[in-house]
């Protein structure tokens, strides 16, 4: 294939350039393998750029910047490689020195080869991020890169986690000291069948993220692996089960792919989970009163002495004749704390009503419950949670959700099954369908 075919759009307007996740992967701080170790296939000799100063690299390489948001692997400006974001929107992983950079680069061309005809590969192009190619900057033609698609991009506020799969996280051809490396950082890698490399988590009620690095991810056992995994699924009110349960089908087609396959063994190699922090387009509103938008009241003053307060799109009004309490929230429930504070202030007894209605899925859930302002103090918060978290079957099968495998310096032709592979994903399906049910 070619080695630079076409680049995608440019970036959407108002979109800020960088990336929103680890995308492609990067190196794990391997030692180096013996140069013995045979390649997936020929391959131009990598770079072994040394880390510098950001500025002077920045300005060496055409205004690509570190890659935002990452979650695991080489850091750029901290190791020895890292991965870059393109001016263009895509993610640059650089090539990794012999013999796992060029056997990466020629996985890849042989799965996006435009000749290539074969059912098997051409369905695993569907659980890749995109390839575009190698690419150099002019300042530095013999640093290579891999130009990946940024799988993150369509992403506002994406949670994100990557997690090693397989028993073995070293390959057939590893030293005796490699794999004693490569055990002792999890042993139960083999029983559990992955390992939690990373993770971000956006917070909604602070308006934040929580990281966890691989230490987070080697401490987990298996009496804790299955509420280490429900933390990236917890937005700080409650469980997104709709990513979940989305996640499960995402995986369970890559597990229907790898037991229909028996040409190529991975290992080594990830998923990338990414989701939406940011709650879909919802609109609540409290008693039946119309908005204060819709009444050409000036922002920030209503009459009587009454306050409009702007919180992040969350419009409350409070209104000391009625005692009556209306808000539209347009981009989730970052500052819903401010609701419960100006609520509890007004101790009426008037009932409040809220109805929620998904806009994105063309009213196709609705669902309302009524509590009463002088209970609000305490229990708003679980009020809120029975609305956002618990959403029929239908809702949390459309959640926007990505699952891709990445990091392929590891993969090597084979005529068995990768059961290593198999047994983690299965059981990774098993954890996630446990979190799901309890």
């Amino acid at each position: 294939m070619a080695t630079e075919p076409p680049r995608p759009a440019p970036p959407a307007a108002g979109r800020p350039e960088g990336g929103r996740g680890r995308c492609a992967g990067g190196g794990r701080g391997e030692a180096e393998e013996a140069a013995a170790q045979p390649a997936f296939g020929a391959s131009p000799d990598p770079a072994a750029a040394a880390a510098a100063a950001a500025g002077g690299r920045r300005r060496g390489l055409n205004g690509c910047v570190p890659l935002s948001h990452q979650v695991a692997g080489h850091m750029y400006g901290k190791d020895k490689g890292g991965i870059l974001q393109h001016p263009d929107g895509t993610v640059l992983k650089q090539l990794q020195p012999p013999p796992r950079g060029p056997r990466e680069q020629e996985f890849y061309n042989k799965v996006y080869d435009s000749d290539c005809c074969d059912s098997i590969l051409l369905e695993l192009r569907e659980y890749l991020p995109k390839y575009f190619g190698v690419w150099s900057p002019p300042t530095a033609p013999n640093d290579t890169y891999l130009k990946l698609e940024d799988v993150t991009r369509k992403f506002n506020k994406p949670c994100i986690m990557d997690v090693k799969i397989g028993q073995k996280s070293y390959d057939p051809y590893a030293s005796a000291e490699k794999i004693q490396q490569q055990v002792s950082k999890y042993p139960l890698m083999e029983e559990i069948g992955f390992l939690v490399l990373g993770m971000r988590v956006y917070h909604v009620s602070s308006d934040s993220y929580e990281t966890q690095n691989q230490h987070y991810g080697r401490s987990l056992t298996k009496e804790t692996v299955k509420d280490g995994i429900s933390k990236f699924f917890h937005n700080g009110y409650c469980l997104r089960k709709d990513a979940i349960a989305a996640s499960i089908q995402k995986i369970e087609k890559i597990l229907e792919w790898f037991e229909g396959q028996q040409q190529l063994n991975f290992y080594a190699s990830s998923l990338l989970f990414v989701y939406e922090g940011l709650c879909q387009a919802t609109t609540v509103r409290l008693s039946d009163v119309t908005l204060a938008e819709k009444r050409g009241v000036p922002k920030g003053l209503l009459s009587g002495g009454d306050i409009l307060e702007y919180n992040n799109n969350i419009h409350v009004i409070n209104s000391t004749e009625n005692g009556k309490i209306e808000a539209s929230v347009s981009k989730g429930l970052s500052k819903f704390y401010a609701l419960h504070k100006k609520a509890y202030s007004k101790r009426h007894h008037s009932q409040l009503s809220l109805k929620v209605e998904d806009l994105e899925q063309d009213n196709m859930w609705k669902s309302s419950t009524c509590i009463t302002q002088e209970h609000l103090n305490g229990n708003v918060i679980p009020q809120l949670e029975k609305v956002f978290c618990h959403m029929p079957t239908e809702i949390k099968e459309s959640a926007n959700v990505e699952v891709r495998m990445i990091d392929f310096a590891h993969v090597f032709p084979s005529n068995t099954k990768d059961e290593g592979y198999i047994y983690g994903l299965k059981n990774l399906i098993t954890v996630l369908q446990n979190i799901l049910d309890n």
